[in-house]
């Protein structure tokens, strides 16, 4: 995206605030609020890209190693997504709201591509930057005074330096999760994917990145199977959580460990997600010990 997205002047008064101010508080009630709109919409952005990387089957690690029809399709899943999200229907575009006829255009970029069967109709804008991690959720009126003079070979126009001013934000620069693996350095993640079965490139992530809360769709694309989770606590001494424990190395859940995770000062965890921890010192191990992991 931009580096500088100019403030919005649809406010009272402007043409399009009556429209476009009903359509992001019905977006916004769909959601369920302000809040869970903003935290659902960014891990709906995650997943989609996320799942077309796909970094276990394929070893990229970024949206830029993707091929032109993966970066189409994540426009497309992103449509699809979003309604699910909302819960809106098809439309005469890509959805219907309020009784309007709405485009549904996303980007990785820094614009938007508008055809012409969306000029002059509203369109929800979607965008993710993934260097600074930060999503965008916007409405706009495609008026022609908004677009650009040029336009593409499929006669597609782009929102004008003067129109980004025009546009309705319901989120704005706000942080989405980045991309797990491009916070790991490459010979790492080599070094986790080299593992033959789930239980050894799960010990090999919790072994290699300590104290950082990994969420379960790492976990679950690393392991690559089905009954991850039953593996990751333990099973009979041979789950993911045995190994690592006879090595001295701690794996918890958010969920069933935040007791312990506070006591010894990691950050806080998500009750789907899972930290691991050496401790080094014995009161850190008795507390892992009263907590009834006995460490090797």
């Amino acid at each position: 995206m931009k580096a500088r997205v100019p403030d919005s002047i649809v406010t009272p008064g402007h043409p399009d605030y009556p429209l476009l101010n009903s359509l992001a508080n019905d977006i916004t009630a769909r959601a369920g609020g302000t809040d869970p709109l903003a935290r659902d919409f960014a891990t709906m952005l995650r997943q989609c890209i996320d799942d077309v990387i796909m970094t276990p089957k394929t070893g990229r690690r970024s949206y830029d190693e993707l091929e032109k029809t993966e970066k189409t399709y994540i426009g497309t899943r992103v449509e699809i997504e979003l309604r699910a999200l909302l819960n809106l229907p098809r439309g005469r575009l890509d959805t219907r709201l309020q009784g309007h006829d709405v485009d549904i255009k996303n980007t990785m970029g820094s614009n938007w591509m508008i055809p012409t069967e969306a000029v002059d109709a509203p369109c929800i804008l979607v965008a993710a930057d993934e260097v600074r991690a930060t999503c965008y959720l916007g409405l706009i009126v495609a008026r022609p005074d908004y677009l650009t003079a040029g336009q593409n070979k499929d006669a597609k126009k782009t929102v004008s330096a003067e129109g980004f001013a025009n546009i309705f934000w319901l989120l704005r620069d706000h942080p989405y999760p980045p991309n797990f693996w491009r916070t790991v350095p490459a010979d790492v993640t080599t070094r986790i994917f080299a593992g033959k079965t789930g239980n050894a490139r799960m010990a090999a992530l919790f072994r290699e990145i300590q104290g950082v809360p990994i969420t379960r769709d790492v976990v679950e694309a690393v392991a690559q199977q089905r009954d991850f989770m039953r593996r990751i606590r333990a099973d009979n001494g041979r789950g993911t959580r045995d190994h690592l424990a006879r090595e001295g190395i701690l794996l918890l859940s958010g969920q069933y460990d935040a007791p312990l995770i506070a006591a010894l000062g990691l950050p806080a965890c998500d009750p789907s997600a899972f930290i691991s921890h050496r401790p080094v010192s014995g009161e850190a191990r008795n507390l892992a010990a009263q907590h009834g992991i006995m460490l090797g």
